[in-house]
């Protein structure tokens, strides 16, 4: 009887680490994409989402790239905690990742965008990619960025400080 007991505890307790995993993952991520909404007044902007997979509609392309964009800003401080090790001082290492992540967002979003999608087939600007585009993706990109750069900037610079964590 105790074994069943021991067991079940078990059960659920993994049953609860994994959700609070999934969490971890999907929540950072929707609230961003939840804060990018200003972005969807743009015509441009909601037909790229119409035009991207996984379907022809703007709900769920929008839900999907605003959780899978999130990803290396939820992962990367992570990855980069893990690889200075316990005794490190994590701010360095969390500045650096996130430094990076600006600059690729910033950088990277109107590139996809305006370059690499239509050359995959996935033509949505109806303006023909002209200027204001370029700057409206990359707004976008920084914008996006920012809503992770900014708190993890201050995680970093906090553990930076002599006993920061």
């Amino acid at each position: 009887m105790n074994d069943a007991l021991l067991l079940s505890g078990t059960a659920v307790e993994n049953a609860v680490g994994w959700l609070l995993l999934a969490a971890s993952l999907l929540v950072p991520g929707a609230i961003a994409a939840l804060l990018w909404t200003p972005f969807l007044f743009s015509s441009r902007i909601r037909t790229l989402f119409v035009r991207l997979p996984p379907s022809d509609s703007l709900a769920p392309s929008y839900a999907v790239v605003g959780v899978a964009a999130s990803l290396p800003f939820v992962l990367g401080p992570f990855v980069a905690v893990t690889r200075a090790g316990p005794d490190a001082l994590w701010g360095p290492p969390i500045l650096g990742v996130t430094a990076v992540l600006f600059v690729g967002y910033a950088a990277g979003t109107p590139l996809v965008g305006a370059l690499a999608l239509p050359r995959l087939g996935i033509d949505w600007d109806p303006h023909g990619y002209d200027a204001s585009t370029w700057a409206l993706l990359g707004a976008g990109g920084i914008w996006y960025a920012a809503l992770f750069t900014v708190p993890l900037a201050v995680l970093g610079l906090v553990l930076s400080l002599p006993g920061g964590y």
